[in-house]
């Protein structure tokens, strides 16, 4: 399980740093057939594996279940990767000029849904 962790943090740090990277050195004007992906992909990472650890420290520290750490990592590392599949969403839908509120809200009530039915 520490393992596991370990690889998680370590993606949480190379991860975050390739999104600094190409938020400060890429221009999307210049080269936007590479940097609207490679933006999206370290968003997406980024998002999951720091959204990843922070729901695994938010379980360890409500002991609200009965689970073990390799559990609550799993389910850890699933919520992360929803987390970051709504936030990617509602960017492209922000780049999209298509985005509201309403439309955001949705968004994220539409994956804590699909949580709520795979913790069920």
């Amino acid at each position: 399980m520490t393992s596991l962790l370990f690889g998680i943090i370590l993606s949480a740090l190379l991860s975050t740093t390739s999104l600094l990277i190409v938020l400060f050195r890429v221009s999307p004007l210049s080269a936007p057939l590479q940097a609207l992906p490679a933006f999206f992909v370290s968003l997406f990472l980024t998002i999951s594996s720091v959204g990843a650890l922070f729901f695994f420290l938010l379980w360890r520290v409500l002991p609200i279940h009965t689970w073990d750490a390799g559990k609550t990592l799993g389910i850890s590392v699933r919520q992360g990767i929803l987390l970051a599949s709504a936030t990617a969403i509602t960017i492209f839908f922000h780049l999209l000029h298509i985005l509201t509120w309403w439309i955001a809200v949705l968004i994220y009530t539409i994956f804590v849904l699909v949580e709520l039915a795979l913790n069920a």
